[in-house]
């Protein structure tokens, strides 16, 4: 199976699971820090780093 097949294959897969929200389970922990990161993120949207930022903190000092 080729590459761009493989990619076609995990998007039909994952088109067919998220097509039913409901069947998938989410650990009630990951709801809370999910939920708890986005009213962060609402309250303060000018607070998220650009790419660029991101990738400066992630480049290793020299």
């Amino acid at each position: 199976m080729s590459t761009a097949e493989k990619i076609l294959l995990v998007e039909d897969l994952w088109d067919s699971i998220s097509a039913d929200e409901a069947t998938v389970l989410v650990h009630p922990g990951h709801k809370i820090e999910l939920d708890r990161r986005l009213e962060v993120y609402e309250s303060a949207p000018e607070n998220l780093l650009s790419l660029a930022e991101l990738c400066e903190r992630l480049e290793p000092s020299g």
